[in-house]
């Protein structure tokens, strides 16, 4: 059975009203770092198949909101698009505890390059990184935990 959030981080934290939501924020954080550094190793740092031109849209499409999940709706504009992760950095930071927080791609072609399309090998670095979730939170409490002093 999956624990609450709360469970996961720990009864320690009930002593520092804000340490819970340092935690959510900081682990959220976490997860996003490890989304951009699992899709740049397993997409970005293996060979191009012929004819495909790498552009960086996928890495840079991350959305991040309290309200709904974002969609696979965007196409690729073709050209070079820096990655930056402010924006979802921001929507995690303004994000109040008991929030749902919704992360996702918006480049229509995430699906095929996860799962695997038309003979091409599945890249699922999205699984793989929300399996981590828990390993995520108990690492980053540990730490709040220490810098606390508690």
């Amino acid at each position: 059975m999956a624990q609450s959030f709360a469970a996961t981080v720990g009864d320690w934290c009930l002593k520092v009203p804000v340490a819970v939501e340092i935690v959510f924020k900081e682990s959220a954080q976490e997860l996003v770092s490890q989304l951009d550094q699992l899709l740049a190793d397993e997409v970005y740092a293996k060979p191009q198949a012929p004819g495909y031109k790498r552009t960086g849209f996928l890495r840079a499409s991350l959305m991040a909101s309290t309200s709904a999940m974002p969609t696979l709706s965007r196409d690729n504009p073709g050209v070079a698009v820096p990655p930056d992760l402010g924006d979802v950095i921001l929507v995690i930071n303004g994000a109040d505890l008991g929030d749902t927080l919704y992360l996702g791609y918006t480049a229509n072609y995430a699906a095929f390059v996860h799962y695997g399309a038309n003979g091409t090998t599945p890249r699922p670095w999205v699984t793989m990184v929300a399996q981590r979730w828990v390993m995520i939170v108990e690492a980053k409490a540990a730490e709040v935990k220490t810098r606390l002093g508690l």
